[in-house]
């Protein structure tokens, strides 16, 4: 079995990852928007950011000014961040 100290860092390691594929994905999509090529669809980018990478979604549409305009995701995907680090919190908290 893995030490605590292990664990949460492939658990941070993991997470990060998830956010850079998050971040790359939006910039992809915004790329081939502009070149009106085939696109990622907006289900896809919801489901990338649900295990944990909201931030990097959220990051990747403003960098990229990409999706802002759609309220789903200009709401929805902050407060998926904000569900993410609510967790986050709970499993610190009751894992000491």
């Amino acid at each position: 079995m893995l030490e605590s100290s292990t664990a949460r860092t492939i658990i941070i390691i993991c997470i990060v990852i998830f956010n850079l594929i998050a971040f790359v994905l939006f910039g992809i999509d915004k790329k081939r928007a502009v070149e009106r090529r085939w696109r990622i669809s907006e289900k896809a980018l919801f489901m990338v950011a649900i295990p944990g990478s909201a931030l990097g979604a959220l990051l990747g549409m403003y960098v990229f000014h990409h999706k802002t305009k759609h309220w789903y995701f200009r709401y929805c995907m902050p407060a998926l961040f904000i569900l993410q680090l609510a967790i986050a919190g709970i499993i610190l908290y009751k894992c000491g």
